[in-house]
Parts: C-alpha cells; structure tokens; sequence
C-alpha cells in the first residue's frame, strides 16, 4: 500500500510541478516583458503601467503562499469546480508563482547588453524584432536557471498545498506521516522530495551549460 501511494503521490506533485510552472513561465513571460518594455530606458517607456505593474509583482511576490491559498479558495473553485486536490492546486501555484518567475526573466532580460539592442534599433529592427529576436535569445541561459528556480520552488509550494488538501507527496505527509505518527512516511516522502529537487537541478544545469556553449 505504501509505496503505491508514494508513487502516486510523486506523479500528482511533478503533474502539479509542471502544469504550475508552464502556466507561470507564460504569464510572467508577458509580465516580464511588459515591464522591460516600459521602464524609464526601455523601448516604451511609460511610468504608469511600468509603476503599476511593478507593484503588483511586488505585493503578490510578498504574500505567504499558505495564506494565497485560502484566499484563493473561492476563485479556485469557479476556475477548477472545487477547491482542493491536485487540479485545483495548480491554480494557487500558479498565480504564487508567476510574479516570481516575472521578476526573475525582467533581471533576465535586464542583463542583456545595451549595445546588442541599439546595433539592432540601428539596422531598423521592430520593437518586437528586439524583444523576441535580440533580448530572449540573448537571456535565453539565464531564462532557464529562471526556469530551473522556479520548478524548485514550486516543489515546496505543492508540500505546502498538500497540508491544506492539494494532494501529492505533501498530503501523505500530512495525513499519513504526520496524523497517524508514522516517521518512516515522513522521511519517504522528504527524500523523494530531495531526489526530484536535485534532478531538476542537474537538468537544468546541464541545458545551460548547453546553451551558454
């Protein structure tokens, strides 16, 4: 019994893991490029929207993920039909993290050398020709330790998830490890935990040193 529920539990936590982070990466993608776009120096700049923007990056960055889930419960609900498991998780991860992953790509972005984008503004290259031909590839190696980043603290969050009904390695913690007094599910669950953190590590480590090449 117990190693089909951990077995389970690990597809449900790299299910959540994933699904999170793709949805995450696309909308902090937009975020990231909206405020690269309008910040004082940038290619529109516009104070307002880059100001507002921020802002809000800023206030969701800083809310305790426990707590966004709960206030998200309702939302949650319309989104997904119900409010816990692993589906409705995914929600919660989701907007937890795409502020994140936001800030992380703008540094990204932020990093790519200014002359690289005025030879470009200088061959008569479109506002969109730099962003998605010039500033990506070149952020491309720090997008995916962006990336790599983000998978592991999604990792966490989904532990986190699981103590409120999220499902995955988190919930048999809980429920299983810690209600029912069993130290052995407990330490099952942190190393598979452990193992999947490192894993995500090396591959992400690998696909940058690939694409640094």
């Amino acid at each position: 019994m117990i190693p089909k529920l951990l077995y389970e539990a690990t597809l449900d936590t790299i299910y959540m893991t994933f699904i999170s982070t793709f949805l995450a990466f696309i909308i902090g993608l937009v975020l990231a490029i909206i405020l690269v776009l309008t910040k004082r120096n940038g290619l529109m700049p516009n104070r307002v929207v880059y100001s507002s923007l921020d802002l809000i990056v800023n206030v969701l960055r800083s809310f305790p993920f426990i707590i966004l889930i709960i206030v998200l419960f309702p939302l949650t609900k319309i989104i997904v039909g119900t409010s816990i498991g692993t589906s409705a998780a995914i929600v919660p991860l989701t907007i937890g993290s795409a502020p994140f992953i936001a800030r992380l790509i703008e540094n990204a972005m932020n990093e790519v050398d200014y002359g690289i984008i005025e030879a470009a503004l200088s061959f008569g290259a479109s506002k969109s020709q730099i962003i998605f031909r010039v500033i990506l590839p070149e952020a491309l190696p720090s997008i995916i330790n962006a990336i790599t980043l983000t998978l592991i603290v999604i990792v966490g969050f989904t532990a986190m998830a699981g103590t409120v009904g999220g499902g995955g390695l988190g919930d048999v913690a809980m429920r299983y490890g810690f209600q029912r007094f069993r130290p052995d599910i407990m330490a099952y669950t942190v190393i598979i935990l452990i193992v999947l953190v490192q894993a995500i590590q090396m591959i992400g480590d690998f696909a940058y040193k690939r694409l640094k090449k």
